[in-house]
Formats: structure tokens, C-alpha cells, sequence
């Protein structure tokens, strides 16, 4: 059983490594990790998750809640939906957390397509039903995504 959950272990750190290189990522020196991102759907991913970090920590449950919904939603397989979410934590954790990150996020996903903000409401409107509504921390991040993609 110890030389299973070794090997375990070992899947999950090769997954980590791996997940950038897969989706894409590439780090630009003397930038910050998120100017990196060219893919609408990893910031999608990101600004999603930091979203529901905002609500509080996460669930096990609430974590693979939005693994689906952005596999439905953005049309991807589930394990790409699982690789952009571990990459997403990482970019949160290098925007010194969820707040900053949404911010940071959602200019560069205005920089990639302006019209992503489409395929990002529906996902943070089931982040924000499946956590019981939404917070104060996260309307204020909604206003915030909607004045820098100026929808208002």
C-alpha cells in the first residue's frame, strides 16, 4: 500500500509539471506569469476559480462542481478542465490571491477576446448558485470584471 500511494504521489507531481507545458503556458521573462496566458479559456478558468475562492475555501465538492461546468461550458475534455484549474491556483497564488487575480485575469482576457465575458458570466452565475449566492466580496468582483471589460 506505501509503494501505491508512492506512486501516487508521483502522478500528482508529474500532473503539476505537466499541466503548463500541456495547455500552452509559456513564461515570458522579466513578465509577470499571467502576461504569459494566450488562452481565453485558462483565464476563463482562473478568474472562475478565483471567484469561488472568494467565497471562502473551497470544497472538495465545489472544486469539481466547477471542473464540470467548465468542461461543459468552454467545450473542453474534463482533463484539461482539471490541468487549467491546477495551473489557475498557481497564477492566483502569483497574484498574491483571489482579488488581484480576477483583476489581472480579466484585463488580459479583454487583451485575448473581448467577447469571452459571454462564455465567463454563466460559469460564475453557477459558482455563485452552487455556493448559495453570492457574497459581498464577490459582487464587488463582478462589478470590478464588468468595469474593466466595460459592460457598464
Amino acid at each position: 500500500m506505501a509503494r501505491e500511494a508512492a506512486r501516487e504521489i508521483g502522478n500528482v507531481a508529474s500532473d503539476l509539471i505537466n499541466a503548463p507545458r500541456r495547455l500552452g503556458f509559456r513564461r515570458r521573462a522579466n513578465a509577470h506569469p499571467v502576461d504569459g496566458v494566450d488562452d481565453p479559456k485558462l483565464a476563463i478558468a482562473t478568474i472562475s476559480l478565483a471567484f469561488l475562492e472568494l467565497g471562502g475555501l473551497p470544497a472538495r465538492e465545489d472544486q469539481y462542481a466547477l471542473a464540470k461546468t467548465l468542461s461543459q461550458q468552454l467545450a473542453l475534455p474534463r482533463d484539461d478542465a482539471d490541468e487549467m484549474l491546477i495551473l489557475g491556483r498557481w497564477l492566483i497564488g502569483e497574484c498574491q490571491g483571489p482579488q488581484p487575480a480576477i483583476t489581472r485575469l480579466t484585463k488580459r482576457l479583454g487583451k485575448l477576446d473581448a467577447g469571452a465575458f459571454q462564455q465567463l458570466l454563466p460559469i460564475l452565475n453557477t459558482v455563485g448558485s452552487r455556493t448559495g449566492g453570492l457574497n459581498d466580496r464577490q459582487r464587488d468582483a463582478l462589478e470590478e470584471i464588468a468595469r474593466i471589460l466595460k459592460l457598464r
